[in-house]
């Protein structure tokens, strides 16, 4: 989770919401990302997405099963989604994100009856510091 909120920081940085992703296998980084929709022009840039995304490229396959998903916040029904499809097995977040998340608030993606796929879940993993950040993000633009 450290190195997710250090990528949360650097897209906060750049000007896009902070938030960080990492994947990893058997405990290694295999990719990484942080938001990036204005950057790329492209609203499904999320973190998630991206590290996604990377994390298939890298194995070369669209099922990452034995793979951990390590994000700030918690997941939009979009990226909620993505991890149903990439079959990620464990997703850790920080923060909660009662207005978009799709985890623990909103949709709740993982406890459809119809969802293809059910991730071990943790949330609240260096959660002071994910909202920390992206409260110091939106304080400025106000």
């Amino acid at each position: 989770m450290k190195r997710a909120l250090e990528l949360a920081e650097a897209s906060a940085a750049a000007g896009e919401v902070p938030v960080g992703a990492v994947i990893t296998r058997g405990g290694e980084v295999i990719a990484e990302a942080h938001n990036a929709p204005r950057e790329h022009h492209d609203p499904t840039a999320h973190a998630e997405i991206l590290a996604i995304r990377r994390a298939a490229e890298v194995l070369g396959e669209e099922r990452l099963t034995d793979c951990e998903l390590w994000v700030t916040l918690e997941p939009c029904a979009m990226c909620a989604g993505a991890i149903v499809h990439a079959r990620l097995a464990k997703v850790y977040y920080g923060a909660s994100d009662p207005k978009g998340g799709a985890v623990e608030n909103g949709a709740r993606v993982f406890e459809q009856e119809k969802c293809l796929h059910r991730p071990e879940v943790y949330s609240g993993l260096g959660e002071a510091r994910a909202a920390e950040v992206l409260r110091e993000f939106f304080r400025e633009r106000r």
